[in-house]
């Protein structure tokens, strides 16, 4: 599609400007805001395998590592209390936060210890819906996201998941297992990868409609700059040409039709439709940490803070990140400031995400209506006919429009991915040799 090009060429040439990674001499977040709801991230970034796509920071796991590193996260977690924050949802993404359980269930259960915890979310791995992890993580975590990325044995081989995480038809039955343990067990599957047939995308379909699973995750394969040349060498080159018919057609089959199995929660997130599943899980769930809350304080090498218009990057380095925590100082080692313009444009995006914008509010937050912050963003959407409610109330999205805005957000997340690669390419010593082997950024 031309204007899938278009988008892309577009959002890629305005993140890699506005998403520079600044030196700064800050060594603490801002100061909580008095009565603002917040979400705390933490990273856990340790993985007993390397995905060749993965841009987040991960470290190979060693528990003589790892150990140091939670008991550190802790001590960063209680001087977010002491600047006055006030949690009630907690997101542990990594990396495989569950790499550690004993640790993972000691910093959970400090944090309702002191802060308004009512859910709790983590990432884990298939290997890990098995005793003990289960029984630990159930009434701790609220809200489980298995990332599978496909159920196909020949593409899990070629990502190295095979060996560790067992075949497709091993996780299936393990997901099963796992789904009662939970209010909601989300299946995190990716779409596109450059071997993927149309037929291995409807056999991954078929699986998660017989897997049992509350909620599902497909979004688009994207990688950053310097993950691009790897994973072309372990999963082929990328092809964007048809990720709009792969688009289509998993949207079609998980939300399309007159009785649904799914419903749209945003644009690649889709939840169980049926009565029983709504009347099981009551109140907020996290669907995803970077479209829940406008703003959020992180902790733990490599997390990504968003607050007061700026991005805080905690540093890639374990060995630099514990010693300023050791220190009694956060190991922040850039920031970006986001202008109003910046600011606008990520909330056009997540909000149409979301699968709606509300202009009333969205005035109400900048000073002026959609159309004046962002007249070209809403005339190249107008024109490719991407709004299907276009009120003077609200935004909603078309077949198409969902798409667009798919590829916006797949390409702000590898602007993030970039920015992460600017923190890492900062590694040296022993560290940069461990992830880049010759010393260099592959």
């Amino acid at each position: 599609m031309l204007s899938e090009r278009i988008l892309s060429r577009l959002i890629h040439t305005m993140t890699k400007s506005h998403l520079a990674l600044n030196p700064t001499d800050e060594t603490m977040m801002p100061a909580a805001k008095p009565g603002q709801k917040y979400m705390l991230y933490m990273h856990v970034p340790f993985c007993e395998r390397l995905c060749p796509y993965c841009s987040f920071n991960r470290y190979p796991f060693r528990e003589d590592v790892a150990r140091p590193y939670f008991e550190n996260m802790r001590k960063e977690m209680m001087m977010l209390k002491d600047l006055g924050y006030d949690f009630e949802s907690i997101y542990v993404g990594g990396g495989t936060p569950t790499v550690m359980i004993d640790e993972l269930c000691e910093t959970l259960d400090l944090a309702r210890e002191n802060f308004s915890i009512r859910e709790v979310a983590s990432e884990t791995n298939p290997n890990h819906l098995t005793q003990p992890w289960l029984d630990k993580l159930k009434g701790r975590v609220q809200r489980l996201s298995v990332g599978v990325q496909s159920f196909d044995d020949d593409l899990l081989k070629q990502m190295d998941r095979y060996e560790k995480y067992g075949s497709g038809d091993v996780i299936l039955e393990r997901i099963a297992e796992a789904e009662s343990y939970f209010d909601s067990l989300n299946v995190d599957m990716i779409f596109n990868f450059p071997s993927q047939t149309e037929d291995v995308l409807m056999a991954d379909l078929e699986k998660i409609a017989l897997s049992g699973c509350r909620q599902t995750t497909f979004s688009p394969l994207y990688v950053s700059s310097a993950t691009t040349r790897k994973m072309a060498a372990t999963l082929g080159k990328m092809d964007y040409d048809r990720e709009y018919r792969y688009y289509q057609i998993l949207d079609g089959v998980l939300a399309g039709g007159d009785d649904p199995l799914f419903r749209r929660t945003t644009l690649w997130t889709f939840t169980r439709g049926d009565e029983r599943e709504k009347k099981r899980v009551e109140g907020p769930q996290i669907e995803e940490y970077q479209v829940n809350y406008d703003e959020y304080p992180a902790i733990g090498s490599g997390s990504i803070t968003h607050l007061n218009g700026c991005l805080y990057v905690n540093n890639f380095s374990i060995k630099d990140y514990n010693a300023a925590i050791e220190s009694g100082h956060m190991s922040i080692m850039g920031k970006t400031k986001m202008s109003k313009r910046d600011l606008m444009r990520y909330r056009f995006l997540l909000d149409l995400y979301k699968l709606r914008l509300d202009k009333r509010q969205f005035k109400r937050d900048f000073g002026c209506s959609v159309e004046a912050g962002l007249p070209m963003e809403m005339a190249f959407m107008r024109m490719n006919k991407a709004f299907e409610i276009d009120s003077s109330d609200e935004l909603t999205l078309t077949p198409i429009g969902r798409y667009l805005t798919v590829v916006m957000y797949r390409q702000f997340l590898s602007g993030m991915n970039n920015l992460r690669d600017q923190a890492r390419a900062a590694l040296k010593g022993p560290e940069r040799q461990l992830l880049f082997g010759d010393g260099s950024p592959a």
